[in-house]
């Protein structure tokens, strides 16, 4: 099983890298500029270069998430400037050897138009991978619903794909607690999950995992992660979770924990505790 965590790059995209060894990690998750906002990056080509090198050396696989201001569903005034971003956010996945770059699904923009977010989330996919020919995807991920928003529905996230122009390159990207949130997942309908997503070819298309656990029940919307072996903190057993990422059509696809490093459990040991209790 491919075990990761989300990394900083305080110490550039090599030293990303180098910190997911460090974490006995064979996957990583990293910002690839700064996470608040969507400023362009002149970045560092041979600090990335670096990282994609020893990736391959060691390998490493990873995936980028793009600031927490992207939105494919933006303001007017964000419209331009969110395209450039997320070119800018596909420049430096790439040159680091990353699998693709993590972008949430929209959120309902109009009451009176129940499609006008769709028509937006088309329009800036196309916008932006008209203009991209590198190897790197954008991953879209399922959201918790919280705020109106949409792609909580494994039909909602494969539509977007099936209508975009360029599907080939695009993917998706799970997070186990928004799936939770949401209600698309509960923790014992996992046969029901996998069935469905076998049906509407949405698993051919993952590409990474979000291994989160839920602070707060199924179904309450609310994005708060906990740690995996948290009893007292999350809502989702371990022994659910394991039964969903070791499901068949899941098979090596990387498993990126995005839960506290600071509630008494390190990223490092939470993947030390993974390996002894999953890979068996």
């Amino acid at each position: 099983m491919i075990f990761g965590s989300h990394v900083s790059i305080k110490d550039g995209y090599l030293g990303a890298a180098k910190r997911a060894v460090a974490n006995q990690a064979s996957a990583f998750q990293y910002f690839p500029k700064n996470p608040r906002s969507l400023t362009i990056k002149d970045f560092d080509q041979e600090d990335a270069k670096s990282c994609k090198d020893f990736c391959l050396e060691h390998q490493l696989c990873s995936v980028a998430h793009t600031p927490y201001s992207t939105s494919i569903t933006p303001s007017k005034n964000k419209h331009d400037l969110t395209i450039a971003s997320l070119l800018n956010d596909l420049e430096i996945t790439d040159a680091c050897g990353s699998i693709g770059v993590v972008v949430h699904y929209g959120s309902q923009i109009s009451k009176i138009d129940p499609l006008a977010s769709y028509h937006l989330m088309l329009d800036i996919l196309n916008s932006v991978l008209s203009q991209w020919n590198g190897s790197s995807l954008i991953l879209i991920e399922n959201n918790a619903g919280t705020k109106g928003a949409l792609g909580t529905t494994i039909e909602e996230l494969v539509q977007i794909r099936n209508l975009c122009e360029y599907p080939e390159k695009l993917g998706f990207c799970l997070d186990t607690c928004h799936a939770y949130a949401s209600g698309l997942w509960n923790g014992e309908n996992t046969g029901e999950l996998i069935e469905k997503g076998e049906g509407l070819g949405y698993w051919e298309h993952l590409k990474a995992i979000h291994l989160n656990n839920s602070k707060y029940p199924t179904g309450s919307k609310k994005d708060r992660h906990a740690n995996i072996f948290n009893s007292s903190n999350g809502y989702i057993n371990a022994e659910q979770l394991e039964q969903l990422v070791k499901s068949p059509v899941l098979a090596g696809i990387p498993l990126i924990l995005e839960t506290p490093d600071d509630e008494g459990v390190s990223h490092k040991e939470e993947i030390k505790m993974l390996k002894q209790k999953w890979e068996k």
